[in-house]
């Protein structure tokens, strides 16, 4: 059994946000249900270009429901660049931290939010390009991206 803090329990058990925008400005699809985990993540901008509502749809544990409702909490009031610099330590800190374990649902949340970035800025025309090396098909995960999230947490062997 993981030891989850009480924040986290609370945004499990109470999830924030849940359900998908009509006509949103940004949309985030990461993961995929075969390998089970899987985050929707939408969000909407007001008039002066800050996130004025943002939503989200997830299939996964309690530390997946739970990164995924504070991610929507979080990024509410920001601007598009000032959330694109929210990290998936950002997530698991405001969190009150996550079992290491469970850290990849930080960086689903991260990634979803990335691909929602990349979607609003995009217009959606663009689809997400993978650089370099595939190593998980499924969720379609890079040497890069395993790179990026090793030094965005300070991992070593």
């Amino acid at each position: 059994m993981w030891e989850y803090t009480d924040k986290v329990r609370e945004h499990f058990f109470n999830p924030r946000n849940v359900g998908e925008i009509e006509e949103p400005d940004g949309v985030g699809e990461v993961g995929s249900l075969a390998c089970g985990d899987a985050l929707k993540l939408t969000f909407k901008l007001d008039k002066d270009g800050k996130i004025c509502d943002a939503r989200f749809k997830t299939f996964g544990c309690a530390s997946a429901i739970a990164t995924s409702s504070v991610l929507t909490e979080m990024i509410k009031g920001m601007t598009v660049d000032e959330a694109a610099k929210v990290t998936n330590r950002d997530i698991a800190d405001y969190l009150g931290g996550l079992p290491e374990q469970k850290m990849h649902c930080s960086v689903m949340g991260r990634e979803a939010l990335e691909a929602a970035i990349e979607n609003y800025r995009t217009g959606g025309r663009k689809k997400h390009e993978l650089v370099g090396r595939v190593v998980c098909n499924c969720f379609g995960v890079t040497e890069n991206e395993i790179e990026r999230v090793i030094r965005e947490n300070n991992l070593t062997t």
